[in-house]
């Protein structure tokens, strides 16, 4: 049973993919782990990592945190992260359980750090915020960080992804009734919602970057992995079909076969309870 306040839309948005998420979406970058690590004031004996997908924003605690949990209620996203997991050899320092932001079956008080890596926006934020601080420490740090998109590339390729997804959003408009679409909180907005639940001390935005290795198959399935091209490629149809070749077209002649260090900048919202 889904508890209140969660949209099984927001769960479903992300079903069917999990490897194409994987595959072509940014790992967290280390800088997290650093900054997070500075304001709790040392290593971390449990992180919670809270709407975790496949794991991009779990593993990278592997080494710099006793424990960290793994928060995903999507089956095949959590399912990609546990393949990874055995992978790796099931260490036991990392685990996955299915669970919701603001129904968290843990301890009060027993994390020192909780994130969300581009998934605050699908919570509904202030039974989350709230859940949250029940669970952190005193002085415990929650940061919700979020890459921007599309990833710094050329004008005309960035209008082009943009007008893709605002096309992806008329036809779920279209076709998908309003109770049934996913519910998108703003994430501009989440600075704001920290500070105004009032269960932290401090908060503070901070905006950093990091460089990654593009090629156009990778950028065209970055763009290919949003939720919303998603949505509309399992409603079927053919809607999207001339706009995403021709978007795939342009990738590929810009990058002409190359590898470029590509720009992904990030904004990461934080509070300390």
């Amino acid at each position: 049973m889904i508890p209140e306040g969660n949209h099984r839309s927001n769960i479903i948005r992300f079903n069917s993919f999990q490897n194409e998420y994987d595959r072509y979406r940014p790992e967290a970058p280390k800088v997290v782990t650093e900054l997070l690590t500075g304001y709790w004031g040392g290593r971390p004996a449990l992180v919670v990592d809270l709407g975790c997908g496949t794991g991009l924003s779990t593993f990278l605690w592997r080494t710099a945190a006793d424990a960290v949990i793994g928060v995903e209620p999507g089956d095949d996203m959590r399912g990609k992260a546990l393949e990874k997991w055995h992978a790796l050899g099931s260490p036991a320092s990392i685990s996955f359980i299915s669970g919701y932001s603001n129904a968290l079956e843990l301890p009060a008080a027993s994390a020192d750090i909780v994130t969300c890596s581009q998934s605050f926006h699908w919570m509904e934020p202030v039974s989350t915020l709230k859940e949250v601080s029940r669970v952190l420490r005193p002085g415990g740090v929650f940061a919700a960080y979020d890459c921007d998109w599309p990833p710094v590339l050329e004008p005309d390729i960035e209008t082009r992804y943009n007008e893709l997804i605002e096309q992806a959003d008329v036809i779920i408009s279209r076709r998908i009734p309003a109770e049934e679409r996913a519910v998108k909180w703003n994430k501009e907005g989440h600075l704001d919602r920290i500070g105004a639940s009032g269960e932290f001390s401090f908060v503070r935005e901070i905006a950093f970057h990091n460089m990654e290795r593009c090629g156009a198959e990778r950028y065209v399935g970055l763009t290919l992995s949003q939720g919303s091209v998603q949505t509309v490629l399992r409603l079927g149809g053919g809607e999207l079909d001339k706009e995403i070749a021709g978007y795939r077209e342009a990738v590929e002649h810009y990058f002409n076969g190359r590898t470029l260090e590509t720009l992904f900048s990030y904004h990461m919202r934080l509070g300390i309870k």
